[in-house]
């Protein structure tokens, strides 16, 4: 995303005008219905105005998001909801459209209908692109557990593709066709609308999730860094690294040498991480090694060798970094899928830092993505928790106003 600079905003975008547009929206919408019984196709029309504007305020939020912290849990959030709001948009241009041909067969409890369904419009028409993210998700897994070891983890890319078919299906299946009194039809709509609720939250957060993190590993920093993180990883039982890390350290090495080629400044860097149970000599020190038989000269390596989890990478780099310069400008080099979370870390301990990332295995990304994606979902729980009764509360409301 070159287009987009990092971290040259001081200030965290906020969503204020969109509650200030939401209110307004309601207080018209709210007027018309009172006073105007048949303005359905005006209210179609506001609405389709809203989402629109919804879209273009969360896109711009996303925007100026990544230049105030490019590594938020907010960059997901404003760009998987604003995919919703343009279906949503789209759905209700649709139906304008058929009120003004049929304003006698179409009135206010079309929109309404069209609002309740939303979630689930969206889930099936997002459908063929989730199914075809779920085979080639498939697809990488099988390759994964092929060249790698049977574990549980190299399985979850098939276990995640399984519940993103299986909630597409189960829900179609449930909402097909459904027979009783008004109450037992309310409380099967009620019933789906909930669901497709939850599904919609976890597809707009893994959508938000792929495009965040793929902006953040193909994102090339500015060539103006004092220190280059390197953020550590397994290394071979010979205390040599992995090509896992190697990658690492090779992708930091060319990036301080094209840095030197064009500015003339030379970076320090910070070998990050301890030593293992299992392993003969220190992350940290492995990376020394390497560095060191790339042609970097030992003054220019500081070693970190106490951290044993991304967040202490961060830690102790940062003041291994800030005892020598508090205003550095600071790179970090790890693998491209985990570019995003670690700058998260990096900005939990207050360190702005950006992140490049060196290319792995293409059957090993999807899958350590997918890790890294069910990692997000358990941090900001209050957050989530607030967005997804959110969301249930409207659909629940609106099935009572269908039903009314």
């Amino acid at each position: 995303m070159k287009s987009v600079k990092f971290d040259t905003r001081d200030v965290k975008p906020k969503l204020w005008n969109l509650l200030i547009v939401s209110v307004l929206y309601a207080a018209v919408v709210g007027f018309l219905v009172l006073t105007n019984p048949e303005s359905a196709g005006a209210i179609c029309v506001i609405t389709a105005a809203y989402c629109l504007i919804t879209a273009s305020l969360l896109l711009y939020s996303f925007r100026e998001q990544m230049r105030y912290n490019p590594y938020s849990y907010n960059t997901i959030i404003y760009f998987g909801f604003a995919l919703f709001s343009l279906a949503v948009m789209v759905m209700h241009v649709l139906l304008a459209v058929n009120i003004f041909r049929q304003p006698d067969l179409y009135k206010l409890d079309s929109i309404v209908s069209m609002l309740l369904a939303s979630a689930k419009t969206y889930m099936f028409i997002s459908s063929p692109f989730l199914i075809a993210f779920s085979v080639a998700l498939c697809i990488s897994n099988i390759s994964l557990i092929r060249h790698e070891r049977k574990r549980f983890v190299n399985f979850l890319g098939i276990l995640l593709s399984i519940l993103i078919v299986g909630g597409i299906v189960l829900l179609y299946w449930v909402d097909y066709y459904v027979s009783g009194s008004q109450f037992e039809v309310m409380m099967h709509d009620l019933f789906t609308c909930i669901g497709a609720a939850i599904y919609l939250y976890f597809e707009c957060m893994l959508l938000g999730t792929v495009v965040a993190s793929a902006i953040a590993a193909k994102h090339e920093p500015d060539k103006d860094k004092d220190f280059i993180i390197i953020l550590g990883c397994g290394i071979k039982r010979d205390g040599t690294p992995t090509p896992l890390l190697r990658g690492r350290i090779d992708r930091a090495i060319d990036f301080a040498r094209e840095q030197e080629k064009e500015t003339g400044k030379s970076p320090l860097f910070v070998t990050s991480g301890g030593q293992g149970a299992d392993e003969t000599i220190s992350e940290s020190e492995c990376m020394k090694n390497y560095l060191i038989s790339r042609g970097i000269p030992h003054e220019l390596i500081i070693e970190e060798n106490k951290s044993t989890t991304t967040l202490e990478n961060m830690k102790f780099s940062k003041e291994k970094i800030f005892a020598i310069n508090p205003d550095a400008k600071i790179v970090f080099s790890t693998t491209n899928y985990h570019v995003f979370r670690a700058g998260l870390f990096a900005r939990r301990v207050k360190m702005r830092a950006q992140g490049m990332g060196a290319r792995t295995k293409w059957y090993f990304w999807p899958n350590a993505a997918v890790r890294e994606f069910i990692d997000l979902l358990t941090k900001h729980r209050g957050k989530q928790l607030l967005i997804l009764g959110g969301m249930i509360a409207f659909y629940v409301i609106m099935t009572l106003i269908a039903y009314e």
